[in-house]
C-alpha cells in the first residue's frame, strides 16, 4: 500500500511540476508549484518524518507560496502571460535536463546503500543544535546557502512577474 502512494504521490508531482514551468500564466504557476510542495510533504509524511513534513507544509507550501504570490499581486500583473522560450532553447534545456537526470541516476545506482536500524529518538531540540552548530556534523553552511536560495527565488519571482506586458494586438 505504501508503494502505491509513493508512485502516486510522485507521479503527481511530476505532472504538477512539468505543469508549473510549462503554463504562460505566473498565478497558475505558482500553483502548481504548492502541488508539488504538498506532494513532498506527503513523501515526508510516508517515511514518518512528521516534523520534516510540517516544516515543508508551513514553510514552503505556506509561506514562500504566499510571498510569490504576494510578490506578483503586488507587480499588478496577475494574468501576465510569460514569453515561450525559442525551441533552440527548449531543446537545449531538455537536453540538458536530461544529462542531468542522468547523472543523478548514475549516481544514486552506482553507490551502494546500507540499511541501517536505528531506534534513537530524535528531538526537535536536537534537530535544531544541529542546524545551527557549525562544528562537526553540523549544518549551518547549508542553513545559510538555503536561505541565500530562497532569497534568490524570491528576486527572481518578482523579476519574472514584473516583466513587460504583452501587446494584446500583437499576441493571442
Amino acid at each position: 500500500m505504501e508503494r502505491i502512494l509513493f508512485y502516486l504521490l510522485a507521479l503527481n508531482m511530476i505532472s504538477f511540476a512539468i505543469a508549473a514551468v510549462s503554463t504562460r500564466k505566473m498565478l497558475r504557476s505558482v500553483i502548481y508549484l504548492l502541488f508539488v510542495l504538498v506532494g513532498v510533504a506527503g513523501i515526508f509524511f510516508l517515511i514518518d518524518y512528521n516534523f520534516l513534513a510540517a516544516i515543508q507544509l508551513t514553510v514552503y507550501a505556506g509561506g514562500i507560496i504566499v510571498l510569490i504570490i504576494f510578490s506578483v499581486l503586488l507587480v499588478h500583473h496577475i494574468e501576465l502571460k510569460l514569453e515561450m522560450a525559442k525551441p533552440k532553447r527548449q531543446i537545449a534545456t531538455v537536453i540538458a535536463c536530461l544529462l542531468g537526470i542522468g547523472l543523478f541516476l548514475t549516481t544514486i545506482y552506482s553507490y551502494h546503500f546500507n540499511v541501517v536500524e536505528n531506534n534513537l529518538t530524535t528531538t526537535t531540540s536536537d534537530i535544531g543544535s544541529k542546524l545551527l552548530s557549525y562544528g562537526e556534523g553540523g549544518f549551518i553552511l547549508p542553513f545559510e546557502v538555503i536561505s541565500v536560495l530562497l532569497l534568490a527565488a524570491m528576486i527572481g519571482a518578482i523579476i519574472i512577474a514584473k516583466g513587460k506586458k504583452l501587446n494584446p494586438k500583437t499576441h493571442t
